[in-house]
């Protein structure tokens, strides 16, 4: 029995499978023991890594498209807008003074 400080600790485990130990013991203890089992954990954790790369540098990259669509382009469309609405006012006060239109 292991010495702890504070609290109670139990009696260690044999690790040995002998014959008194069930079936579902036997099994599970094969299963978590296996090198296939071992395999697959360690290709979801390698898998895991690169998802949250990926998201951190997706997301970083998402930043900056946004900031340069902020920077360069609504400046854009705004003096688009402002070039079509004085296009449209030239042309009523055209319409309204009877010039012909161009």
């Amino acid at each position: 029995m292991a010495s702890r400080r504070g609290g109670v600790s139990l009696p260690e485990r044999p690790h040995n499978n002998t014959p008194s130990d069930g079936i579902l013991s036997r099994v599970s203890s094969k299963i978590s023991e296996s090198p296939i089992l071992y395999q697959g954990k360690r290709a979801a954790s390698d898998a895991g890594f690169v998802a949250k790369k990926l998201l951190r540098s997706t997301g970083k990259a998402a930043w900056i498209a946004g900031t340069t669509f902020l920077i360069l382009v609504v400046p854009l469309i705004i003096e688009m807008d402002r070039e079509q609405q004085f296009n449209e006012l030239e042309l009523q006060q055209a319409s309204l003074l009877g010039a012909p239109p161009k």
